[in-house]
């Protein structure tokens, strides 16, 4: 449910998911509309006979139920991954709705204390007439909001935002395909990387300026307080009447005092030096 979190908005009349891995089948007869494949490559430096986990998690869709899945691949040396990627299949059963997919990943040694790590996850699942059915009729069938949590023993991950100078042409050429991978946990650690399917900085947090989620953004509460604020009493009785969260969200903007409003229109984290320019 997003702004204007009211049923009859156009986008909250339709499923509307981030990170949907739609069967292969029906990504090809829809001409690759839909994704049907997430692909996150990055680097770790520093490897003493590194080990590597991933948590792939996800939604799937069994009738009105939302389940949560967790396939885990755990203690994986990069060595070995240089020479043998390591390819793991999966089933999900759900009555008629069962999902089957593959995992692959693989390590490359691109120079020395230097790897390569790319990590792919593929819904595989064999579907009949995929060409008649909507979109809405293949989410049960599909990996919806699908991230990686990426863990590794022995190395560092380095960031792709902001890489050192030496290794930037190698962050640069890293291909993320639907996710977006950045360093988590506390600032300066290096050892655990999320692969994203919206856009982060590394280290995200929820700002602490934040009275609560509004399940569009993280650094936009003001600007959809006032919307909420705004909204006619004949929008708000829709918001109400819809979703649970959607009425949530509308309490706590209406019971927001003052003095918290004041604290989400802006905050300086913090100042970053300026090189001058000096050629003239």
């Amino acid at each position: 449910m997003l702004y204007p979190y009211r049923p009859s908005a156009i986008k909250n009349r339709q499923r509307w998911n981030f990170g949907v891995l739609t069967p292969k089948c029906f990504s090809e007869a829809h001409r690759g509309t839909e994704a049907w494949m997430m692909q996150t490559e990055c680097l770790v430096e520093n490897p003493k006979e590194a080990r590597l986990n991933i948590n792939i998690r996800f939604l799937q869709l069994v009738g009105e139920e939302v389940l949560e899945r967790d396939i885990s691949i755990t203690d994986q040396s990069l060595d070995e991954l240089t020479i043998v990627p390591r390819e793991t299949p999966f089933r999900l059963p759900a009555e008629q709705q069962a999902i089957e997919g593959l995992v692959e990943i693989s390590a490359e040694l691109i120079a020395p204390q230097l790897f390569k790590l790319r990590a792919r996850v593929k819904n595989l699942t064999a579907l009949l007439d995929v060409s008649r059915r909507t979109r809405d009729e293949i989410l049960p069938h599909s990996l919806v909001s699908t991230h990686m949590i990426l863990k590794i023993n022995g190395g560092e991950f380095v960031s792709l935002l902001d890489p050192p100078d030496e290794l930037r042409a190698s962050a640069a050429a890293c291909q993320n395909i639907g996710c977006w991978p950045v360093l988590v946990g506390k600032s300066g650690e290096r050892d655990c990387m999320l692969s994203s399917p919206i856009i982060l900085y590394d280290y995200p947090q929820v700002a602490t300026e934040s009275a609560g989620d509004f399940y569009d953004a993280t650094e936009i509460d003001e600007l959809l307080t006032l919307r909420v604020l705004t909204l006619t009493d004949e929008e708000k009785r829709e918001m109400r009447s819809g979703d649970l969260r959607a009425r949530q969200v509308l309490d706590r903007t209406e019971a927001l005092p003052w003095e918290q409003l004041a604290r989400v229109h802006g905050a300086v984290r913090g100042l970053a030096s300026v090189k001058e320019d000096n050629s003239d």
